[in-house]
């Protein structure tokens, strides 16, 4: 009896020190998955802080980086748009000029008393093979011509553009009316020469003041003559010397057509 009352006992205590061994190596285990992941979950809640402030910097950059751009893209468009109504409104006084100047296929078409009206001085220049730009020479020679002007009250200037005799005669008219404006251009913007002082006759190959013969003679002819006309009496010793020695002629006015090589 005792016996088995010891035997019963013996089982009691292993299986009680058996649920003890395993509860403590329980506890053991949890501590040490805590211990070994704590760190690691802290770790990663400091990654995933680092990420989001990263994340709003970079955000944050971008939106700078938009709003910059933005910014020089509205700078860029309005200086653009400043640019093309700065061009515009150049374009448009050219044009108001260019319309303020007669076109005429005669002086007597549009000056009226034109009787009443000497002339006190008159230039030639020339010009380069179907070019309407002015050299060098002819800026001298209008230079020298225009001293005359502060001196002349109630003046019009009469410019008769030329060629000579080659080429399309539509397009010489052109010609030759380009060459008219150019001179009109430089005496108005250096001399302040107001637009409705100039009377421009394109009159291309019909009037010649050489023989369109000869290479010399063609030169002569690509020409524009300048008359200073006044319609205040003449005085003595002031009437201008002639630097050309052939009075102009009117003609027809200028018109368009295809070149073929002109002069």
């Amino acid at each position: 009896m005792d016996s088995t009352c010891r035997s019963i006992r013996s089982k009691r205590w292993l299986a009680c020190s058996s649920v003890l061994l395993l509860a403590t190596a329980g506890c053991a285990t949890k501590n040490y998955v805590r211990n070994q992941t704590t760190p690691l979950v802290q770790h990663t809640n400091e990654l995933e802080d680092q990420t989001a402030a990263n994340h709003r910097k970079i955000q944050d950059v971008d939106q700078r980086a938009t709003t910059g751009i933005q910014q020089a893209q509205s700078a860029a468009s309005t200086a653009d748009q400043k640019a093309v109504a700065a061009g515009q409104s150049a374009q448009t006084a050219q044009q108001s000029a260019q319309e303020a100047m007669n076109h005429a296929d005669s002086l007597e078409s549009v000056v009226s008393n034109l009787d009443s009206y000497h002339q006190v001085a008159d230039t030639s220049v020339h010009f380069a093979f179907n070019k309407a730009t002015l050299t060098p020479k002819a800026k001298a020679d209008l230079d020298s011509f225009a001293s005359q002007l502060a001196n002349t009250k109630s003046y019009i200037l009469e410019l008769t553009g030329g060629t000579d005799s080659t080429g399309d005669k539509a397009y010489n008219y052109q010609l030759s009316e380009r060459r008219a404006e150019a001179v009109a251009q430089y005496l108005a913007a250096k001399y302040n020469v107001p637009p409705h002082k100039f009377y421009l006759i394109g009159i291309g190959k019909d009037v010649e003041v050489a023989s369109n013969r000869s290479a010399s003679g063609r030169a002569k002819n690509r020409r524009v003559e300048v008359q200073l006309l006044s319609n205040q009496p003449a005085q003595t010793g002031t009437q201008g010397t002639s630097q050309s020695g052939a009075a102009p002629q009117s003609g027809s006015t200028s018109q368009t057509g295809t070149a073929q090589n002109p002069q």
